[in-house]
């Protein structure tokens, strides 16, 4: 049992990651956690959204929920839900839009409006020549300047056909850091 609440973001899928994002979808109900998912427009490319098992915010539902002034604004009501936040996979696009304070669809106007007292992790993953690209380290480092927490990605072969840094890291490798980021707020009771 838990009173933590975790959105989970998507947007920098490829054919790997999408098992891995479900993977990590899948498995975080498992820590008694309560799981939305904020996905970006360009991710649905990449799986059906009908195949994830929680609920599931887009573009879409941004505009279609609010109407005037007095209704709800979700990006809003996004950041005051959750008790903590992962950005997995964190695409090289969305990282420099993060790092920029850029905040054009829903995904980035919830990490822009996001309580900094509250842990958000991110889990770059993209192909090894834009890792190795001077300007993702120097995004990478204004995310953890903001207080994000990097879980770092890992060498392997990517699903280009390149070898080396750049794969997201490993689902139990996120959810550990989950695990243990919400015991030490005790905001997760321990099994």
């Amino acid at each position: 049992m838990s009173l933590a609440r975790l959105p989970i973001r998507g947007s920098g899928f490829g054919p790997r990651n999408v098992a891995r994002f479900g993977g990590l979808v899948g498995d975080a109900p498992g820590l008694g956690l309560d799981v939305a998912v904020v996905t970006t427009e360009r991710a649905k490319h990449f799986y059906n959204p009908c195949d994830v098992p929680v609920t599931l915010y887009s573009d879409t539902d941004e505009w279609e929920l609010w109407k005037c002034r007095s209704d709800p604004v979700l990006h809003i009501d996004l950041r005051r839900w959750a008790d903590l936040m992962v950005v997995a996979p964190l695409d090289a696009n969305t990282l420099g839009k993060v790092a920029s304070g850029i905040c054009d669809n829903l995904l980035t106007c919830v990490i822009r409006a996001w309580d900094r007292a509250k842990p958000l992790l991110f889990c770059p993953a993209m192909n090894t020549a834009m890792w190795e690209h001077p300007v993702t380290a120097q995004n990478v480092e204004q995310l953890k300047g903001f207080g994000y927490t990097e879980v770092p990605c890992v060498a392997k072969k990517l699903a280009c056909g390149d070898e080396g840094l750049g794969a997201m890291a490993e689902v139990w490798t996120i959810l550990r850091k989950v695990k243990e980021i919400l015991l030490e707020r005790d905001l997760l009771l321990q099994s």
